[in-house]
């Protein structure tokens, strides 16, 4: 089942999406402000967001923009009572996939985010560059001060991840989830193993340290 995330905050328009989201056979969860929108969107993974534009703490357009600077690959649709072509432009700009304007028939609705999600989940750029760290998404491979760094597959999907979100940190489940496809149990150290094992490769070898742990939440990869 598909998981999408509503970020409204009017209260009757979030519980009228959610309720005809779940009928549809999403799984749906829903905030009611840009804090904590960004929060659940960078903490889980959607296949797709339901963007306000006008939301307390901070508008729709920052929290695109927070998420694109951390290279979050989910699809989002923008859905506002703003109407201006200058907003759709900005919108779109930003890196939303649909914009659709209130009111809205919710068979329309239902038609564009299925459109949308029949375009598959956005593709990472093809190479990523983290200080004197490289990684060939393509060709899977990494360098680090110009010298080939050997990872098992597990490894290089770990290291991509934490690099698709360079500057962010990641909880152990959230990785558990995009990594390893699986919900781990919150006590297991499978997670803090592997960390260890890249680590080993990516950090030991060199005098700056990209891997940084953050005691009681996760992980986060970043030139320090």
């Amino acid at each position: 089942m598909m998981r999408i995330l509503v970020v409204e905050d009017e209260i009757k328009t979030a519980t009228y999406l959610s309720k005809g989201l779940r009928e549809n056979n999403f799984i749906v969860d829903v905030a009611n402000d840009g804090e904590n929108g960004l929060f659940l969107a960078t903490n889980h993974h959607y296949d797709l967001i339901l963007l306000d534009v006008m939301l307390p703490k901070f508008d729709g357009w920052s929290l695109l923009k927070m998420l694109r600077k951390t290279n979050a690959l989910v699809r989002v649709l923008f859905l506002t009572a703003r109407d201006d072509i200058e907003d759709k432009v900005k919108g779109l700009e930003l890196g939303a996939d649909d914009y659709i304007i209130k009111p809205f028939a919710f068979s329309e609705l239902i038609a564009r985010i299925r459109t949308i999600l029949r375009r598959g989940p956005v593709q990472p750029p093809e190479s990523l560059c983290i200080a004197d760290l490289k990684i060939d998404v393509l060709k899977h491979k990494v360098t680090r001060d110009s010298q080939t760094i050997s990872l098992t597959q597990k490894e290089f999907l770990l290291l991509s991840f934490l690099a698709q979100h360079t500057g962010e940190v990641l909880s152990r489940t959230l990785i558990a989830e995009r990594v390893w496809d699986v919900n781990f149990d919150s006590d297991t150290n499978i997670i803090d193993v592997a960390m260890r094992r890249l680590r080993q490769k990516i950090d030991d070898p060199f005098s700056i340290k990209l891997i940084h742990t953050i005691r009681g939440i996760g992980y986060v990869l970043e030139a320090r």
